[in-house]
């Protein structure tokens, strides 16, 4: 642990260096992925440099434990007690911090939610957890940029594209992916009959062209005239995009944008997203089985939340939590059950590495 924790150091001290570097400093692209790296790692540097320390104080307080003097003995003892307490504090955060850190957690993330099962108390539910997830981003302080939005002639959305730009985003969001499911009494309902509706969310992390190269040869893009609000330009001109990728016949579409420019781009931006989403899956199918069935999954069909109204609390099945603040949660702040979810995640990688 020691010598792993050294080299941690090391590796730190190394990238704060650079960091300071003028030829580093004007290449906008490498000092970003530096400063990214060194905000990972401080808060694992800070508390390796204390469990060093104590390391070697509890070598040093083993030499008082010898002496003659028994009342520094006695004092020697009570050290290493305390030191000891806080060393084994310290290592079991540690083995967390230093657990395989997932790349595409510091990615930003396309963030698709599409109204399911149960008409249009199913699209006005797609619509509250679109609402949830961007007063979540807002406290987060991320950006986000709506890609594609298609209203409900009922209320509500039946699917949604956006894109969230922010530090950490796939990291924390990755866990919604999977059917969220609401039980309420719909304001149609006249005799107070609880209705069980579900949206889909998948979570998705955003792909560079660098991570994903999409040959020209290998897509299919069709131009047509959009269709819903946006005024006279809309119906004149043919700026809506549809780009099917021919390989996967992964089909994306957008006409949010008046040019067909950026409709091609925002389009892109999806597409290159889920085959990424694509090639993880196949990863993950190499995982533990028990790592499949728990926290990051990612499974599309897979029921992972109840939101109850009638008795105010949200219950997610992957780690039987249940919150009785529904509305807190549906204002967007779900930080808890975020938290939650990381950490049983972090517990099933501990146990996976020790088995």
């Amino acid at each position: 642990m020691i010598q792993k924790l050294n080299q941690l150091i090391s590796d730190f001290d190394t990238i704060s260096d650079k960091m300071s570097d003028l030829q580093i400093i004007n290449n906008v692209n490498e000092y970003t992925a530096l400063a990214k790296e060194h905000r990972r790692l401080n808060p694992i540097v800070s508390k390796a440099k204390r469990y060093i320390k104590l390391f070697t104080d509890i070598e040093n307080n083993k030499q008082l434990l010898s002496s003659e003097d028994e009342e520094l003995r006695d004092l020697a003892k009570e050290d290493q007690i305390i030191i000891q307490e806080e060393i084994n504090q310290l290592e079991s955060e540690l083995k967390i911090l230093l657990l395989p850190h997932d790349p595409n957690d510091d990615k930003n993330t396309i963030l698709e939610i599409r109204s399911g099962t149960g008409g249009n108390e199913a699209a006005l539910f797609a619509e509250d957890l679109y609402r949830m997830y961007l007063r979540y981003a807002e406290v987060q302080k991320w950006k986000y940029e709506i890609i594609s939005l298609n209203d409900n002639e009922g209320g509500g959305i039946k699917e949604v594209i956006v894109s969230i730009i922010g530090d950490s985003v796939f990291g924390n969001l990755k866990y919604e992916s999977g059917v969220h499911r609401v039980q309420r009494i719909p304001e149609t309902e006249s005799s107070g009959r609880i209705h069980t509706s579900a949206a889909t969310v998948a979570v998705l992390p955003e792909a560079e062209e660098v991570d994903i190269a999409i040959n020209d040869n290998d897509i299919k893009i069709d131009t047509y005239r959009a269709s819903g609000a946006g005024g006279q330009h809309v119906n004149k001109t043919e700026s809506a995009i549809r780009i099917t990728h021919l390989p996967t016949n992964l089909v994306v579409t957008c006409q949010d944008e008046s040019s067909q420019h950026k409709n091609r781009d925002k389009a892109m931006k999806v597409l290159r997203s889920r085959l990424l989403e694509h090639e993880m899956e196949k990863a993950n199918q190499e995982r533990s089985s028990a790592r499949k069935k728990m926290v990051s999954t990612g499974d599309r069909s897979a029921k992972i939340r109840t939101y109850n109204y009638p008795q105010g609390r949200v219950t997610d099945h992957r780690i039987n939590l249940t919150l009785y603040k529904l509305e807190e949660i549906m204002n967007g702040n779900i930080e808890e059950i975020v938290n939650s979810l990381k950490i049983e995640d972090q517990k099933i990688q501990l146990n996976s590495l020790n088995q």
